[in-house]
């Protein structure tokens, strides 16, 4: 599976479900991580920590 991070407002939808596009949202004080296939991550303080989340994802972790 390929894994692309962009940051947007929304996700984009991935092709065939093969590939996980995944974005960060700023929701008041907190980020939190989508993906394309459906996946969001936990709420969080550090947007570093909602982008690790997003890698993992995209990786299978």
């Amino acid at each position: 599976m390929g894994f692309t991070s962009a940051q947007a407002d929304g996700p984009e939808h991935a092709p065939c479900g093969r590939e996980h596009l995944t974005t960060t949202t700023e929701q008041g004080r907190f980020c939190v991580a989508r993906c394309s296939c459906g996946w969001r991550g936990p709420a969080r303080r550090a947007r570093s920590q909602a982008r690790t989340d997003a890698e993992d994802h995209g990786a299978g972790r």
